[in-house]
């Protein structure tokens, strides 16, 4: 017998809408009956793309709010939540924050040590990295809860990968801030436990994804995890979105301070 599909109900969060898991995410959780908050940056020559992710949301019969903005800046967030404050009390009893999703892939790829030294990563990118891909998923939390958008029920997820705990040629500042992410996951978990909020990192196989195309040694990445699924494939955008639909249901309250694995196992072949 063949399951009903999960309903949900009010808003979701994606920082990272426009592209890869995000986008992804973003269809699905429209399709599953949330409307949709995406928070992206691009230029304009891809935004073409951002528009037809709209009209997806849109045609599914959702609501779909996006903001071209950098999400790591402090002013352009608090625009946002203001923004987001207005159109949740516009719904009245039926305005709350279900889902918010860190999915954000902007870093720097260098390794640490390198000759001539100037080829090394440098302070300020080092910081950049962690700071868009990790700190910000603190920052975007304190606020959503702070101005009561997120209350009980509410369910936070951030994408994170097996590059947390092994090292890839140049992925140390990425790599650096995964495992800062899932420290953050831990913490906030325990934290919003008592607001009945969850808190949990999803942790993807190799995806081609625009971003993880740009790692250094893309291709034998994806050869060596190809080989090694027991599916024989890749994990797909889609793949980690239907999870994330499951795991966004309301009987998956006692599901908080984890990491994930949504990769077909993956990550468990030597």
């Amino acid at each position: 017998m063949q399951s009903a599909p999960v309903r949900l109900g009010g808003w979701a969060l994606v920082l990272g809408a426009s592209s890869g898991f995000g986008e992804a995410s973003s269809i699905a959780l429209a399709r599953a009956g949330l409307d949709i908050f995406g928070v992206h940056l691009d230029r304009k020559a891809t935004l073409t793309n951002v528009e037809r992710i709209v009209a997806t949301i849109e045609g599914l019969g959702r609501q779909a709010r996006f903001f071209n903005v950098n999400a790591a800046d402090a002013d352009r967030r608090a625009e946002v939540l203001e923004e987001m404050t207005r159109a949740i009390a516009a719904r009245g009893d039926d305005g709350h924050l279900t889902v918010l999703l860190h999915s954000l892939a902007f870093g720097t790829l260098k390794p640490f040590i390198a000759d001539p030294v100037k080829e090394a990563v440098s302070a300020a990118q080092m910081d950049m990295t962690v700071d868009v891909m990790a700190h910000t998923l603190v920052y975007w939390t304190q606020e959503v809860v702070a101005r009561g958008l997120m209350t009980e029920g509410g369910r936070i997820f951030a994408l994170t990968s097996s590059g947390g705990r092994r090292v890839l040629p140049a992925y140390g500042p990425v790599s650096a801030a995964k495992a800062a992410l899932e420290s953050h996951v831990r913490q906030l978990a325990m934290e919003l436990a008592p607001r009945r909020i969850t808190v949990n990192a999803i942790r993807a196989g190799v995806t081609p994804t625009p971003a993880a195309q740009k790692i250094p040694g893309y291709d034998t990445l994806v050869d060596q995890a190809r080989r090694r699924n027991p599916s024989g494939r890749l994990t797909t955008p889609e793949d980690v979105a239907r999870a994330l639909v499951v795991l966004a249901h309301p009987d998956t309250a006692w599901i908080t301070g984890n990491v994930i694995g949504v990769d077909g196992g993956e990550d468990v072949v030597g």
